[in-house]
């Protein structure tokens, strides 16, 4: 979505872009899931053997649009353990993001929240994917803006996590951009065996580097 088709007017409501569910995970036709966590949820565990917090995180795929060093176009997101279960990361918006001219693409933003909400997972030792994403636009991020994001998991039920993140333009204490609320679905490694492309899944299970290996099917749908 661009930018541009999120003006409103003064005293207009705050326009909120809605993903769809994963198909895959979430039947189509079933009810909206929520965001917010029942009552019975439980406080998300960090892994003994994640890393430490300040510990730069990696790519987790060369050639994920959001993280990965291969990708021409992609975000080049870098990110780093948190305290807990949540991360940092930031990423400059380059000429090849804009929707509107001189703006950063909604859905630009949306991918870089995505990309760090999904590296929670990698604290926890889990795999999961995107099941619900709702991105807030709160203001317009110019090309050439140091994105800083801060994401963090909320609560655990079953195989939902439950997560939120923020993007504030030029510093940790600027001012917030953009935020999300998301839940994760935890999967087996087999919903990328079967739903991926062979020739990439292969190359990816096959990669010589033990834990980029263990976090290449860590943040997709």
């Amino acid at each position: 979505m661009h930018v541009s088709s999120l003006a409103r007017r003064p005293g207009a409501p705050r326009t909120a872009v809605r993903s769809a569910p994963v198909s895959a995970v979430i039947p189509p036709g079933s009810p909206k899931t929520s965001l917010v966590p029942p009552q019975d949820a439980v406080a998300p565990v960090r892994h003994p053997d994640a890393p430490a917090p300040g510990s730069p995180l990696g790519a987790h795929y060369r050639m994920c649009f959001g993280c990965g060093e291969d990708q021409q176009h992609g975000l080049h997101l870098k990110a780093w353990a948190g305290e807990g279960v949540s991360v940092t990361a930031r990423f400059t918006v380059k000429p090849a993001h804009q929707g509107a001219p001189g703006l950063a693409h909604g859905g630009i933003l949306t991918s870089a929240l995505d990309e760090t909400l999904g590296s929670l997972n990698w604290l926890m030792h889990i795999i999961a994917v995107t099941g619900r994403l709702e991105t807030d636009f709160l203001l317009p991020v110019p090309v050439g803006t140091e994105l800083h994001i801060e994401a963090w998991a909320t609560a655990v039920h079953g195989r939902k996590i439950y997560c939120t993140a923020t993007g504030r333009m030029g510093g940790p204490g600027g001012p917030v951009a953009v935020r999300a609320d998301a839940l994760f679905i935890e999967v087996q490694v087999e919903h990328f065996i079967e739903n991926g492309r062979e020739e990439e899944i292969h190359a990816a299970m096959e990669d010589p580097d033990q834990v980029r290996r263990a976090r290449a099917f860590e943040v997709n749908p």
